[in-house]
């Protein structure tokens, strides 16, 4: 089957350990359910793994992706949950110690077929496009926890998403303004604040910009490059709600700042099978659908991962298969 792969890591050079051919088919052990792919999104955590953070060299070859959404044995509409707890595990996937996300310890989606935990699959809402509904397990579900599980925010505070354009970032202002939040956002180029604006933030500054105001919580993807921002920018008592860092895992800390004011630093990671269908729930009840940069066929995977590397994003990146 046709697929996109990574045989060895590379750190300086992602690109190049990019392969795109021909795959065995996956055979799904007992529990396990064979999905057939119609459309998979790209995630940072996809570059990631080119560069060997989280996949050593003695799991590859791995067929890259975490999300997907196509179709079961039965040809029903499914949409494939990412994150796979450890056999017996019950309650919240992501508190598991030994749970993994799809192309860690599994073959990813990123390819005609993939096998899936029979838990893994949920019904995809006839109001989702396979393009949509494949955008949702990683960046919006990451999205949707942070917000709305792990904030402690409510609707007309303010929030403040730092990089407006990836897909976190699109995700957050999409629903954060559909529920009623402030929703600021800073950006490194016009074209990129103002496509902030048009999906439903209030306000779009300059990367570091001093505020009119500081504000309640803030939502960070970006690490190292807006870390210390972020911190400066919250009233006393606020949040900051991190997933990740996709700038680099050593930002100055601001302790000083941190406990002065008494913030809170809150982590997410991902979101639960249930959070997913409520998410989808919550699409189809707004409306809101993902803001999709570009849709590709995977035999451009090439093109879709060097946008991302580049920087070149306004939403999700899809492959259709």
């Amino acid at each position: 089957m046709l697929a996109a792969f990574v045989s060895t890591p590379s750190p300086d050079d992602p690109l190049s350990v990019l392969e795109v051919g021909e795959r065995p088919e996956p055979e799904a052990p007992e529990g396990w359910t064979t999905v057939t792919v119609k459309a998979a999104a790209l995630n940072h955590h996809d570059l990631f793994s080119l560069r060997g953070v989280g996949l050593p060299a003695e799991r590859m070859p791995m067929v890259l992706g975490c999300d997907a959404a196509g179709t079961d044995a039965d040809g029903k509409e499914v949409v494939v949950h990412a994150v796979v707890s450890s056999p017996g595990w019950t309650g919240d996937e992501t508190l598991d110690p030994k749970r993994s996300l799809l192309s860690e310890r599994y073959q990813g989606t990123l390819a005609e077929r993939v096998v899936v935990p029979a838990r893994n699959v949920v019904p995809k809402p006839a109001a989702l496009s396979f393009a949509e509904a494949a955008s949702l397990p990683t960046a919006w579900l990451t999205a949707y926890r942070m917000l709305f599980v792990r904030s402690g925010l409510r609707p007309g505070q303010t929030v403040l998403v730092q990089g407006a354009s990836g897909g976190v970032a699109t995700a957050l202002v999409q629903l954060g303004s559909a529920a009623g939040y402030r929703m600021w956002v800073t950006g490194r180029s016009e074209e990129k604040r103002t496509a902030a604006l048009a999906l439903g933030a209030e306000q779009a500054f300059e990367p570091g910009a001093r505020l009119p105001e500081r504000v309640d919580g803030v939502m960070e993807s970006v690490g190292k490059a807006t870390w210390g921002h972020s911190i400066r920018s919250l009233k006393p008592g606020g949040v900051v709600v991190t997933c990740g860092a996709t700038t680099g895992f050593d930002p100055s800390a601001e302790l000083n700042r941190v406990f002065f004011t008494q913030l809170s630093v809150v982590g997410s990671t991902m979101g639960t099978r249930e959070e997913l269908q409520q998410l989808m729930r919550m699409l189809e009840v707004t409306g809101v659908r993902p803001q999709i940069d570009v849709e590709l066929p995977l035999t451009q995977a090439h093109e879709g991962f060097a946008r991302m590397l580049e920087g070149r994003t306004a939403g999700k990146i899809v492959f259709s298969v």
